[in-house]
């Protein structure tokens, strides 16, 4: 099992989702959350008021996937992310330890979807 933590511009998301539902990954977490990278200091236009500073509004997915869904996330998340532009993001993937379904008491991959 794996916890896959991807950062991705806000207007991105949508498109994120989709490409995710179409590799039946259906089971996400987003935040909003504030951050930065390399593109440190660009004026962001958020909401139509103008914004300069070291942190931006960014969206935080985490996903829980099993191993043989780990690549296609992967994919998936960059294909609705990428624009080719500084800022597109990060992925992280990190071992997931256990998983309880808090309902059933399941654990482990069954647990996850």
């Amino acid at each position: 099992m794996k916890l896959i933590i991807a950062i991705i511009q806000p207007d991105r998301l949508e498109s994120v989702k989709q490409e995710l539902y179409k590799e039946d990954v259906n089971l996400i977490t987003v935040n909003e959350v504030l951050g930065h990278g390399r593109q440190m200091g660009v004026a962001e236009v958020y909401r139509g008021i103008k914004e300069m500073g070291n942190l931006l509004r960014k969206i935080r997915l985490e996903i829980a996937v099993n191993e043989d869904y780990v690549e296609k996330t992967i994919r998936a998340i960059i294909k609705g992310a990428q624009t080719g532009e500084t800022g597109d993001g990060k992925i992280f993937v990190l071992d997931l330890v256990e998983c309880v379904r808090i309902r059933t008491e399941e654990r482990g991959g069954v647990a996850i979807g």
